[in-house]
């Protein structure tokens, strides 16, 4: 696999943030959000940028990375959608509303639709559960969808 040419404009950015956190090793998670929120994804490039920064192990970093859902190793479409499976929302439909999304993205959940658009997740649970079955996208909030509401959803997003 080639290696990923990170823009150096972004990379600046990151060692900016790890100045910022004074280089403090304790600060690994906090420097890692910022780092996704700069790239959108954490691949083994920017791991090891961090890891330098910080003087740590990329292994350290990788563990990090991995064990926390919140990150990603794999780049996340414009519009991450993730439909809740949590209790609520699964014995109200999200199946067959994950199901729909799958189908008219022809993704598999946790991949990208090919134009880079969208990623498909499914989570464990909003908090939102008088809403169920909850989607999101982004940060938009969506309650009580149904199977057939997922064609207008997206359309939003055309």
């Amino acid at each position: 696999m080639a290696e990923l040419k990170l823009a150096d404009s972004k990379v600046r950015e990151l060692k900016d943030v790890c100045k910022k956190f004074d280089y403090d090793k304790s600060e690994l998670i906090n420097v890692l959000h910022q780092a996704q929120s700069i790239f959108g994804y954490l691949p083994a490039e920017v791991q090891e940028v961090v890891a330098d920064e910080l003087k740590v192990n990329v292994a350290h970093v990788y563990g990090v990375v991995t064990f926390y859902s919140f990150f990603t190793m794999i780049p996340k479409g414009r519009h991450p959608v993730s439909v809740c499976m949590g209790t609520a929302c699964y014995v109200r439909g999200a199946e067959k509303v994950l199901d729909e999304f799958k189908h008219l993205l022809n993704v598999k959940v946790g991949e990208t639709t090919p134009d880079g658009k969208f990623s498909l997740s499914s989570l464990r649970c909003v908090g939102a559960c008088g809403l169920a079955p909850v989607v999101t996208i982004g940060e938009k909030v969506y309650g009580r969808v149904a199977a057939e509401d997922v064609k207008n959803i997206l359309a939003d997003y055309s």
